[in-house]
């Protein structure tokens, strides 16, 4: 299942999500190796609107918030995210 973490974070640069980025990686790797299957996929980061949004592959959003927690990077909440992806209409198919 896949989750999304919202966080706000103000005054935060790049570098520090990306440090905070890897944090979480390791941690997700460790947690696996331990047995709790849980992956970081990447986040977006919205600079000017202080905030950063984060993607998991686990099978709870508990998981996903031990491994935050563990990385010691905040967040305001986590949710359930499903990936829509376009489809080709029957016009483009033709």
């Amino acid at each position: 299942m896949e989750f999304l973490v919202e966080r706000y974070v103000p005054g935060l640069s790049e570098a520090d999500v990306k440090a905070a980025a890897n944090r979480a990686r390791v941690v997700c790797e460790q947690m696996t190796a331990e047995g709790t299957e849980i992956r970081y996929l990447g986040s977006t980061f919205l600079p000017d609107e202080e905030a950063c949004f984060c993607r998991f592959e686990a099978r709870s959003a508990a998981a996903v918030a031990k491994a935050n927690r563990r990385a010691e990077i905040p967040f305001a909440r986590i949710v359930v995210a499903r990936r829509v992806r376009p489809t080709l209409s029957e016009r483009s198919r033709t």
